[in-house]
């Protein structure tokens, strides 16, 4: 079983970050940091050993701000590259990037530059956001700025610190209320060189469908006209939700339009599906119309839960069609049953439709066992 996130925080890391503050000012008394991070660390949980951290840092740095940011930045490590952004490494500036939130405010310059450095090699996207909060207009002029940054770390900035609903952040209400802020930055941004930023453009359009599904689509249209192939991408990735839901005006942007004389006809639904293993669910889509459709295809399953079959399936992408009139082709869909901390599964008659173009159609059931 992987060793729990928590103990990326340990001992070791506490006196390897200390060294580098030592480094960066002689003065710094790591012995002394060293000691009141070390204790009572085990106590907490990832988020909270940070936290730790951060206050044995904030006990430790000089009272003066200014001077104290300028030595967390002249502590930092090399910068990370566009293809190297995953892993629990960079982790290791959540502590900086926490102080910076926590204690920067009053002296926005320094906190921009020091965010600036960080998210070169960590990220930045959770330690903006009280920025924003509290000095809304300057933080989103220099935004705007970073959007023309040459590091693509920190365009990604501009669009993932402004997500109105950013995973394990605080929502940005006043976003959420009126995204026209956000909007600018992303427009500025849809067409970057890099995916890297680009999902990130996507996935912060989404978010603000969910609190105004007729601006997603009203943006993702004006977005589809002349669009380059990375940028109809971007388009459809942030429709992606609202397409699995088969909401008519996202399916439109995406030239899938209410079918007709669309039928299936199941060729592979087990009878029967254990527990821990997985369902191998295949159909066939026919278009008996006398007209070509284009189709988003997917696959809805109704899970069972503890208490009873869920209120909403599970819809799971399948593959986009075109077909012609009279034509049919096979497709399918493996899904697991495995048991995953964010997903338990229990025995019972499983559902199964395939949702095309937002329309369910009935495919079969599958009584899974334990």
């Amino acid at each position: 079983m992987a060793e729990p996130l928590k103990f990326f925080f340990d001992a070791q890391l506490v006196e390897r970050l200390g060294k580098t503050l030592h480094h960066a000012h002689p003065a710094f008394p790591l012995a002394t940091f060293v000691r009141e991070a070390r204790q009572g660390l085990e106590e907490h949980e990832l988020i909270g050993r940070a936290q730790h951290i951060r206050q044995a840092m904030h006990r430790a740095l000089p009272r003066d701000y200014p001077q104290a940011v300028e030595i967390l930045i002249r502590s930092l490590g090399e910068e990370r590259e566009v293809d190297r952004v995953g892993g629990m490494a960079v982790f290791f500036y959540l502590p900086h990037t926490m102080y910076v939130s926590e204690h920067g405010l009053e002296h926005f310059e320094e906190s921009m530059r020091a965010q600036h450095e960080l998210t070169r090699r960590f990220t930045a996207e959770y330690s903006i956001r009280p920025f924003l909060e509290q000095h809304p207009e300057r933080t989103l002029a220099r935004l705007r700025e970073w959007t023309k940054d040459t590091n693509a770390h920190v365009r990604r900035l501009v669009s993932e610190g402004t997500r109105p609903r950013l995973p394990w952040a605080s929502r940005l209400r006043a976003f959420q209320k009126d995204p026209r802020p956000v909007l600018a930055l992303l427009e500025l941004l849809k067409d970057d060189p890099e995916l890297y930023v680009r999902r990130s453009v996507a996935n912060n359009l989404n978010d603000i469908g969910k609190d105004h599904p007729e601006v997603l689509v009203k943006v993702a249209k004006a977005w589809m006209k002349d669009a380059t192939a990375e940028r109809e991408w971007v388009v459809r990735h942030a429709l992606r939700f609202a397409i699995k839901r088969g909401e008519p005006a996202a399916l439109e942007v995406v030239g899938a339009s209410k079918p007709t004389g669309i039928e299936v006809r199941p060729t592979g639904i087990p009878k029967r599906a254990k527990v821990g293993g997985a369902m191998d669910l295949r159909f066939v889509v026919v278009n008996r119309s006398r007209k070509a459709q284009s189709l988003v295809v997917d696959l809805a399953v109704h899970f069972m839960k503890a208490r009873g079959e869920a209120p909403q399936p599970k819809v799971f992408k399948v593959r986009e069609l075109t077909l012609g009139a009279g034509q049919e082709e096979e497709v399918g869909k493996r899904v697991s049953l495995a048991q995953l901390s964010t997903r338990r599964h229990y025995p019972g008659p499983h559902r199964i439709e395939a949702r095309i173009n937002g329309l369910d159609l009935p495919l079969g059931e599958v009584d899974v066992v334990e």
